[in-house]
């Protein structure tokens, strides 16, 4: 993928040197300031956020939000820890306000602890990506921070459409997750019946072919060899 990458930057910038030098170099220059313009914007944005949720953990605070969402959070997220809850609701939290790389190293974290180190993941660990994905918003800060640095008039009038967008993507992904959980735990105690029916039928008839008359006429001429 990389090498697909350089071919074609290396494509395109000869081009444009070749076309129109003069554009070619305002169009590179332009476009690395406007880079690092963004990138500082949006460092100074999750500076603050990030900064915002450590204090948040070391008061104290970050325990009462996970108390407030612990309903929400049982009822998402059964039988997982105190720990993994809390980390949940900072995930959470990260999200509503729109900070997704923010809440990456907490949902790294709450993925650890709902995982309990198993190979493949569980329903705790879908739900968790499935509420990441859809990424509910209420504050969505980042797009906001973008728009104010293109100097936009108007950086919050998507709100209502961002609102209710990921409002109804997180609610389906939710309703959805719960629904496919379920027939999985029916498929899965299905296939233990069929399967403990099977094993049942195996030794009965295994005990049947043990007590023929063939079979033990057999079992009595193989032992008078042994023992001849």
């Amino acid at each position: 993928m990389s090498k697909i990458w350089l071919i074609m930057l290396i494509s395109s910038v000869s081009t444009l040197l070749f076309v129109n030098p003069a554009g070619a170099v305002e169009a590179m220059l332009v476009g690395s300031n406007s880079a690092l313009t963004l990138a500082m914007t949006l460092v100074a944005t999750y500076g603050f956020w990030l900064g915002f949720f450590a204090v948040l953990e070391k008061t104290g605070i970050a325990d009462l939000i996970s108390r407030l969402l612990r309903p929400v959070i049982r009822f998402l997220f059964g039988g997982s820890s105190d720990e993994a809850q809390k980390y949940v609701a900072m995930n959470m939290s990260a999200n509503l306000l729109g900070l997704g790389n923010a809440a990456t190293p907490m949902g790294i974290k709450a993925v650890e602890l709902l995982g309990n180190n198993e190979e493949r993941a569980n329903d705790n660990v879908k739900m968790l990506i499935i509420i990441s994905s859809t990424s509910l918003q209420l504050l969505p800060s980042t797009v906001i921070s973008m728009r104010i640095a293109h100097h936009s008039a108007f950086p919050t009038a998507f709100l209502l459409a961002c609102t209710v967008a990921t409002v109804c993507s997180t609610l389906i992904g939710v309703a959805l997750c719960k629904i496919f959980a379920k027939l999985g735990s029916k498929n899965s105690t299905g296939y233990r019946k069929n399967l403990g029916s099977c094993h049942k039928k195996a030794n009965t008839y295994a005990q049947f072919i043990d007590a023929s008359p063939t079979n033990s006429t057999k079992l009595k001429t193989s032992r008078a060899q042994k023992n001849e």
